[in-house]
């Protein structure tokens, strides 16, 4: 008989043998840390009580950082966060940290971090406003709020301290029973299915803090902006809810109705577009040099738009131009958003209500106290509250409506090794 399969064998134990010869590697089990992956609706992101987090995470650095990069996954050259709680968009790659709130008359402190999908960055810059929605519900659910304050069936009115921004979120979440209402009927486009209705007012969000100033940075309502290989555009630089730029869509060669594909398959466009938010960013005293911005990615956003007509969505559905007041898309991270970010909407209403500047003007101009964009995954409608008094604008609020709901809660998994903590 063959004595091949026998060498076959021998050689396959000394493989092995081999193996097990090697010296063990000791291996440490993994951090298991309480979470909740949630949808702020356009977005989601994981949710930690800061308690819960390792003691070296617990504090801003890099530690912090480190710890959140590897619950999402990132970075991955790879693009796809298959080793991670993310989503490989700037809508999924999403961070949120609770506490007990350190302001006056507020219930939480709600800090914000973007993730960097193919770069090991984290961006506190900025605030998610999709994501502020479920800081509520959070809020309540987690024992952040005396259960003697809340009512057993309507509205709660959560008070949140947005500490990436210093800015004041009232989050009003529906009750049913004592317990915060997840499901409903209120449908958002963008978002497939129907949830319960959460009504976000953002107070005073003009101000970004330390870096953002005046609600327009330049005391303008628009500005010439002067960006090498583009030209020289009208702009609308504003501060409210988040920094952002507005620009003619027919100024860079698009109609306004553009969905996710015609731009973030075009790396000349993506690079135009980085290339005004940079310059932007600059002109609005964000950073202090051009280079600067890729340390910034979170923010300014950049968005372009043009005056009602009739498009399709990425779904399908048909919108009418008697529909909308105005056509907004939307850059986040370095890609066109699929909706609208929850911020930028703030911005988009905010600058609406103000007579001269290009989001006005797109709307039809005059004043008003709410405006219905088209964007596309569909329609969005925003209100604020805009006056000018001695010569100055002023925002005192914003107004809009969202959804969220709790898509898993447990403990989320992070390798002690790959990010340095060990407790």
């Amino acid at each position: 008989p063959s004595t091949k399969p026998a060498a076959c064998c021998s050689g396959s134990h000394r493989i092995f043998s081999s193996q097990r010869s090697r010296p063990h590697k000791p291996h440490r089990p993994q951090l298991r840390i309480p979470a909740r992956y949630t949808p702020g609706r356009t977005s989601k992101g994981v949710f930690f009580r800061l308690q819960d987090l390792p003691v070296s995470a617990q504090v801003p650095g890099s530690a912090r950082d480190a710890l959140l990069m590897r619950v999402i996954g990132s970075p991955d050259p790879y693009g796809k966060h298959t080793d991670g709680m993310g989503g490989a968009t700037s809508s999924t790659s999403k961070c949120v940290i609770i506490s007990n709130s350190t302001q006056p008359g507020h219930d939480v402190d709600y800090l914000y971090g973007q993730v960097s999908i193919d770069t090991a960055f984290v961006d506190w810059s900025g605030n998610c406003g999709n994501l502020s929605t479920a800081v509520g519900p959070f809020a309540i659910a987690n024992g952040f709020i005396d259960a003697a304050r809340l009512p057993r069936d309507g509205l709660f009115a959560v008070k949140v301290w947005q500490a990436n921004i210093g800015r004041t979120i009232i989050v009003h979440v529906p009750v049913t029973n004592g317990e915060v209402q997840e499901t409903g009927d209120f449908e958002l486009d963008g978002v497939n299915f129907p949830a319960a209705e959460i009504v976000l007012e953002f107070i005073d969000p003009a101000d970004e803090g330390d870096d953002g100033g005046a609600l327009f940075p330049s005391g303008n309502l628009t500005d010439t902006l002067d960006v090498p290989g583009v030209g020289v555009l009208t702009v609308t630089m504003i501060n409210a809810g988040i920094p952002t730029i507005f620009v003619n869509a027919n100024a860079i060669g698009y109609t306004g109705t553009e969905l996710q594909d015609a731009i973030n398959g075009d790396a000349k466009a993506l690079a135009m577009f980085e290339s005004i938010r940079a310059h932007g960013a600059l002109r609005m005293g964000l950073i202090q040099g051009v280079a600067d911005a890729a340390k910034r990615q979170h923010t300014p956003k950049v968005a372009f738009i043009a005056p009602p007509t009739d498009y399709t969505t990425s779904s399908g559905k048909r919108i009418a131009a008697g529909d909308i007041d105005l056509h907004v898309r939307a850059l986040s991270m370095g890609k066109l958003h699929h909706a609208m970010m929850g911020t930028a909407a703030v911005a988009i209403g905010t600058a609406a209500a103000i007579p001269g500047t290009l989001v006005n003007i797109a709307a039809g101009g005059g004043e008003r106290t709410s405006v219905r964009f088209g964007h596309p995954s569909g329609t969005l409608r925003v209100g604020a509250e805009a006056k000018c008094v001695n010569g100055q604008w002023l925002v005192r609020k914003a107004i809009m409506s969202r959804s969220a709901r709790v898509l898993m809660e447990g403990e989320v998994r992070v390798p002690t090794n790959a990010v340095g903590i060990s407790s």
